[in-house]
């Protein structure tokens, strides 16, 4: 079963990785994390502010990730994302993949984060120091 959760507090991929690692049908396990960097184009970031209108995104994001799994054939996908005002280093968004292959999950999970940022109610305001 996939999970999709927008949180308003820090995530914490150890824990949320837990159900998905024990999978015994799985040969694979890949996450991904998106963290808050410092620099972007040239800009010092001061911090990121995320809003969402959550039940949308919700929906959406399980809509890509039941594509993702027809695909490229992985057995689960679980995606975690912050809203709110987050801090240099912490983690904007979160995302676990199984599958028998990695090559399959890698895929999985790079066409999930591909299509969440373009697809997903989630709109990020990157707050620079001037």
């Amino acid at each position: 079963m996939s999970i999709v959760k927008i949180w308003t507090k820090p995530l914490n991929p150890t824990i949320h990785s837990k159900k998905l690692r024990k999978n015994i049908m799985a040969g694979a396990y890949v996450s991904f994390e998106g963290w808050v960097r410092q620099w972007n184009k040239g800009k010092k970031v001061k911090e990121l502010h995320y809003e969402a209108y959550t039940p949308m995104a919700i929906k959406e994001i399980k809509k890509i990730i039941d594509k993702a799994k027809k695909e490229f054939s992985v057995l689960d996908i679980h995606v975690h994302h912050r809203t709110g005002t987050l801090q240099l280093g912490e983690i904007a968004v979160w995302m676990g993949v199984t599958g028998e292959h990695r090559k399959e999950c890698f895929k999985a999970c790079e066409y999930v984060i591909a299509e969440l940022k373009k697809q997903a109610p989630i709109w990020k305001e990157e707050r620079i120091t001037l």
